[in-house]
């Protein structure tokens, strides 16, 4: 660890970085830090750096929760966050600092509950198999004023050059994501006024996690600074569009660097490997709403002609799908799982996915077949969760699935998100008042 680490400090220190962010991803996908002077990083590369134990079960309102295994139960004790040197990058919009992405240990053995160690398990199974993991997460946000978080401007127009950079601000946002490593492929408006998507390049195995945690908090963080707010929330206003992730993912043959979701005989060009890792998905879509739509407010969003899915569903190019296949007939095809909110946690989302999918190679499951025209559309098709709470029912009651995603993990983000539930179900909203406080 130490020879190892010596070389990455080394190379800051060419770079002249005075500071270094140990960064660590919570259970929602945001970024805890502490900022370490460079003299300082050599021990706590070695030994750790204390942080406490307890923000990986912190709820989305950053309050303590019982029950999660990592707060009373342990005395409110720290963890040690160890960097993973693999994800060192430049915080371009400071001046002489650079980020790592941290995994947190307790006891002297990882924690099981934070979502990165998760992922990387099940990188790990898709490893063995024989598989690296190809995978971006396609996120969907709102720009709005700093003061009010009111839209930039009004109206829908897709794609609108004027609209595309409205600011001047966009520009500087953009490359501050390139300066900071992150491969943009496209940026544009969305349908909703004010809404943007900023595409990058897949990744392989965690390095694809990683870098779409370090897009969503490099977007929000980044557009504060510049006197803006960036929200990734699903659902802001009821009669706008929703923002979603579209996550894609493919499997490559480790030893041939093949995509083994391509098959050029097969119909579409689809492998048997591909048809049954995605009807892993729809088998376990039901438990995986909740890792992918985690906040009460994501199942406003999941409703038919919406340009989001409402049903689990597979189709050829289907927007309307859950699992939209790219069926692009050469070594680019792959899977689009569509169902995912932009406010999920990068690392979750890919889990879920990855997990099911998995479940799906394991048991050779057949895929059922696709709907005629559009899946929004097909009545026969199961619907998604109304809600969050329902949701949580379906994750509990899929065994495979917990066991594949680990009980830890699984425990905490429960009990976090019924905490969330509890809080959700006692607050008195706008709507009652305006319905019942006049004609009552």
């Amino acid at each position: 660890m130490v020879d190892r680490s010596g070389k990455f400090i080394e190379r800051l220190r060419k770079g002249n970085v005075r500071y270094l962010r140990f960064e660590l991803p919570d259970m929602h996908g945001t970024s805890r830090v502490k900022v370490v002077p460079i003299d300082k990083i050599a021990g706590y590369a070695e030994k750790g750096l204390n942080m406490y134990g307890g923000t990986l079960a912190l709820d989305t309102a950053s309050s303590v929760v019982g029950g999660a295994k990592l707060n009373e139960e342990v005395s409110y004790a720290d963890c040690q966050l160890f960097p993973d040197w693999n994800s060192l990058g430049p915080v371009p919009w400071l001046e002489a600092a650079a980020r790592v992405v941290c995994d947190a240990h307790m006891g002297g053995k990882p924690i099981e509950a934070s979502p990165r160690w998760a992922l990387a398990r099940l990188i790990g199974e898709a490893n063995r198999m024989g598989y690296d993991v190809a995978m971006g997460h396609e996120f969907e946000f709102y720009l709005l004023t700093k003061e009010t978080y009111e839209p930039l401007f009004g109206g829908v127009h897709i794609f609108n050059a004027v609209r595309n950079q409205w600011v001047p601000e966009i520009d500087r946002l953009l490359r501050y994501l390139q300066d900071s490593g992150i491969d943009l492929i496209t940026h544009n408006c969305e349908y909703a006024a004010s809404q943007f998507e900023i595409n990058y390049g897949p990744g392989r195995n965690l390095a694809g996690a990683d870098k779409a945690f370090l897009f969503k908090n490099a977007v929000k963080e980044v557009t504060h600074r510049l006197g803006y707010h960036a929200t990734f929330m699903s659902k802001p206003w009821n009669d706008r569009a929703g923002s979603g992730c579209h996550f894609h993912v493919s499997l490559v043959d480790r030893k041939s660097g093949r995509n083994v979701f391509f098959d050029r005989q097969a119909k579409d060009g689809l492998s048997e490997l591909c048809r049954a890792f995605t009807q892993g998905i729809l088998d376990h879509a039901p438990a995986m709403m909740p890792l992918i739509n985690p906040t009460p407010n994501c199942y406003h969003r999941l409703k038919p002609h919406t340009f989001a899915p409402s049903n689990i569903s597979w189709g050829v190019e289907d927007r309307s799908a859950m699992v939209r296949i790219k069926a692009s007939r050469d070594e680019a095809t792959h899977i689009e799982m569509r169902a995912a909110s932009a406010v999920s946690n990068p690392y979750l989302s890919a889990a879920a996915t990855l997990a099911a999918g998995l479940l799906g190679i394991r048991k050779k499951r057949k895929l059922q077949p696709a709907s005629t025209g559009p899946s929004e559309e097909n009545p026969k098709l199961k619907r998604f969760a109304p809600d969050l709470e329902t949701a949580l029912a379906d994750l509990a009651a899929d065994k495979e699935m917990t066991g594949l995603l680990g009980k830890e993990l699984v425990h905490v983000f429960t009990t976090l998100k019924r905490n969330e539930l509890q809080r959700f179900r006692s607050h008195i909203t706008d709507w009652e008042r305006a319905e019942y406080m006049e004609v009552y």
